[in-house]
């Protein structure tokens, strides 16, 4: 899979893209990650990418031209493979497990962060195949929301983690938050890992996980019972412990 990084600081992505997972799926080449600045887009000798807005107002707003011709750039740096082009803005719909599994099945996958007051609107409709937040908070710019994309999709390539069953008992990975995890001591300043873990039972092991997520859910998130696939039954049992 090739991920590509539009940004003005590409100095932002020097040390999250060299640890970690990441790395790892690097170092496998089940990952080819490019980082380009998209000033080196830019025409003029000054690299200009923003300027004022039209009808006036306070900032600054990135310009058509550059970005454009940045993933113009990046795609043809990747021909084997159409560039799905996500614009990284408050703008965009909120970022999920859900969404993770989707871009990590492209082939070569464009983030674009945007920066200032925003982006020119001709970029919104007629570059990017859709836009993406991680929230509603505001960030200085698309960077940090692209290092957590990068690293949600990435670890979502086949190969990457070690242990593929990992992915099945990540928190969101059945829509539900995870079931609290142990190891050793038993026994830690007198409070002890429940029984049931070391029962060699793997059936009740299984039962009690699952009653465990679907009750820390309810408790932490209850938005998320819809969408895991919960019965009324286990909602009733998870409220009554």
């Amino acid at each position: 899979m090739d991920i590509t990084v539009l940004t003005l600081f590409p100095g932002m992505f020097e040390g999250p893209f060299r640890e970690s997972m990441v790395k790892r799926g690097i170092d496998r080449g089940l990952i080819r990650l490019h980082v380009r600045n998209i000033r080196d887009s830019a025409t003029d000798k000054h690299r200009t990418v923003d300027d004022a807005p039209f009808g006036g107002g306070p900032g600054m707003v990135m310009k058509a031209e550059p970005l454009f011709a940045a993933v113009e750039a990046a795609r043809a740096a990747v021909p084997d493979a159409p560039g799905h082009v996500v614009l990284l803005s408050p703008q965009g719909g909120v970022f999920s497990q859900a969404k993770a599994r989707e871009l990590a099945q492209k082939q070569h996958l464009i983030l674009v962060c945007g920066h200032y007051e925003g982006v020119d609107e001709r970029v919104h409709e007629h570059l990017a195949d859709e836009e993406m937040s991680l929230g509603d908070f505001i960030l200085t710019g698309g960077e940090p929301a692209a290092i957590a994309i990068v690293d949600a999709v990435a670890r979502l390539v086949p190969g990457v983690l070690g242990d593929p069953g990992s992915l099945a008992q990540d928190t969101f990975a059945e829509g539900l938050l995870q079931f609290p995890q142990y190891t050793r001591p038993r026994v830690f300043r007198g409070w002890e890992a429940p029984d049931v873990l070391l029962s060699g039972d793997h059936q009740e092991v299984a039962r009690w996980r699952r009653r465990q997520s679907v009750q820390r859910t309810l408790r932490r998130r209850p938005d998320l019972l819809a969408s895991g696939g919960v019965s009324p039954e286990e909602v009733e049992e998870a409220g009554e412990t």
